[in-house]
């Protein structure tokens, strides 16, 4: 074996089933010469892309499939907290991929050691965000573990050369040359790039979108959905108490019907280039809207400027994959205790692709129509503004005054 391959007896494959984990499998067995234990992390990417996946991989040379079923501890411990965080990536990207990496990672460590592996392995190209942060969490939780990444080490460069590798091995494959969108799904959003999307000048074509009507096409009546939030947790739906994954599917499928949650972005990547992608997160944009709506109403002016500035903070480490470390911890620790007052319920009105917050109430509100009345009121004495407003723009008056003499004392 070439020593500068990594060296490892059995290794833990994070597959999907795709092209690239396809060609891996073998190349693993191959080139390393090692037992291969696919792990599949089922975070809601749908039964079509899961089914026949256990013989697939056997097929492709491994010597063992494991599904894991993650949906909802992805949505419990990652893509809520995300929500409740509002953390957004360069104020559009809802990191659906993001955030279901350190989920996925994470499974894939607790199969390498329960199954005696000294390898960690993924699909992910030396271009990508992906490869970041898989091995972030590989280092924080199984460090011990050799780390193999094909993409930096094989000569395969292109979709063709993959296909080519498959065929003279006579490994069946469902890809093809003719595959023009690259997808990533799971229960939060799915992703596209490629194709047309590789210039920014290309609108999106009808054919990128696969979870969200055509907004221009949605229904022309709103459907206004009420969603139950305790303690920052979204719990119910028209007062249905419903499990994660079942509230997701059914904010999805309303929010798809309405063409909610398209964005069309080009980003910055970790690794210094920018891409295009285009996102669909239509269950995720409602929530999102609702726990905004939720919040304008229980916390205080510095607390909730205090979470926007974490969020932004929040969204970097999220998109890095900087999610097993004790900054976003301690950063979570913050959103866990403001959240305490998040209790109550939000309608979120949805139509042709806006989800708008029209309505919202908390037994924890700090809005008091005493206080906030144009009428005439008893609690509030409005002469009382007057020195306030003095007291506040006091270092303009100082900067003012100051200017204003030395002008003086020029002309003198």
């Amino acid at each position: 074996m070439d020593s500068h391959l990594p060296n490892c007896h059995k290794v833990a494959l994070a597959y999907s089933g795709g092209l690239d984990t396809s060609c891996v499998i073998p190349w693993l067995v191959e080139t390393i010469g090692c037992e291969v234990i696919a792990v599949v992390a089922d975070v809601g990417q749908g039964a079509a892309e899961l089914k026949g996946i256990e013989k697939k991989a056997k097929d492709t040379g491994a010597s063992g499939c494991v599904v894991l079923d993650l949906r909802q501890e992805f949505l419990e411990e990652f893509a809520f907290p995300m929500a409740l965080s509002g953390a957004v990536y360069e104020g559009r990207y809802l990191m659906g991929t993001s955030i279901a990496r350190p989920c996925i990672a994470r499974g894939q460590v607790r199969v390498a050691l329960e199954t005696g592996c000294d390898g960690l392995a993924h699909g992910c190209t030396g271009k990508g965000n992906d490869q970041v942060r898989f091995e972030s969490t590989y280092a924080a939780l199984a460090p011990h573990l050799t780390v193999v990444a094909p993409w930096r080490h094989w000569t395969l460069r292109s979709r063709e050369d993959m296909l080519e590798y498959l065929r003279v091995r006579n490994i069946p494959t469902t890809a093809s040359a003719t595959k023009i969108y690259s997808r990533d799904a799971n229960i939060w959003h799915i992703s596209h790039e490629g194709a047309e999307l590789e210039d920014p000048w290309n609108a999106p074509s009808d054919e990128v979108w696969m979870l969200t009507a055509d907004p221009s096409k949605a229904p022309d009546v709103a459907q206004e959905v009420l969603i139950t939030i305790e303690q920052g947790v979204p719990v119910a739906v028209d007062r249905k108490r419903l499990s994660p994954v079942q509230l997701l599917e059914v904010l999805n499928a309303i929010g798809g019907r309405h063409g909610i949650g398209r964005v069309d972005l080009c980003e910055n990547r970790l690794v210094g280039m920018k891409s295009r992608g285009c996102y669909e997160t239509p269950g995720g944009t409602i929530l999102m809207e609702a726990l905004r709506g939720l919040e304008q109403l229980v916390y205080d002016r510095d607390t909730l400027h205090f979470r926007e500035r974490l969020a932004h903070d929040f969204a970097e480490m999220i998109y890095n994959g900087s999610w097993f470390t004790p900054l976003r911890e301690a950063i979570w620790s913050s959103f866990e205790s403001m959240a305490r007052v998040m209790d109550g319920e939000v309608i979120v009105r949805c139509f042709k692709g806006s989800a708008t917050a029209t309505r919202r109430r908390s037994p924890n509100s700090l809005f008091s129509h005493a206080f906030a009345t144009f009428g005439q009121d008893e609690v509030y004495n409005q002469a009382h503004a007057e020195g306030f407003i003095r007291l506040f723009s006091l270092p303009s008056r100082i900067r003012a005054l100051n200017q204003s003499a030395r002008v003086q004392e020029t002309v003198s």
